[in-house]
């Protein structure tokens, strides 16, 4: 009778970190979706007490409402895992960019705060510029 119960804690134990593997995974490693984010560029900074993380802000064309009667700017917060792309942003504030981003599920204190990452540069415009963009290089 012994054998048989422990036999099943080991079982409900293996199947417990499996599952719990499986949630981290999906959760902070999956890649949920990828994109392109264009707007002028707010800021982006480098911040964190023990993990420091590229952090930035996109400010997109229109206006959209979470509550009913007011108006609010359409922000995108994201995160910047590579330095150099990071660098190249800090140049760029207040210039028109397009970003190409991956989503998670959930935000990582190493990877940044926000569950959207940013992992390089489409193209960057000067502001109200006339011209042609031309696509970044690395």
């Amino acid at each position: 009778m012994k054998a048989k119960s422990k036999k099943f804690l080991w079982i409900t134990i293996a199947v417990l970190v499996v599952a719990l593997s499986i949630f981290i995974y999906v959760k902070f490693y999956f890649v949920f979706a990828v994109g392109v984010k264009s707007g002028q560029l707010n800021y982006v900074t480098q911040k964190g007490y023990v993990f420091k993380t590229y952090e930035g802000k996109l400010i997109q064309s229109g206006f959209r409402s979470k509550t009913p009667g007011s108006l609010t700017s359409n922000e995108f917060e994201f995160s910047i895992t590579n330095e150099e792309v990071a660098q190249k942003l800090m140049l760029s504030g207040g210039h028109e960019v397009d970003l190409h981003y991956k989503e998670y599920l959930g935000a990582l204190p190493w990877r940044g705060y926000s569950k959207y990452v940013v992992d390089s540069i489409i193209s960057i415009k000067e502001p109200n510029s006339v011209h042609e963009s031309i696509p970044y290089e690395e």
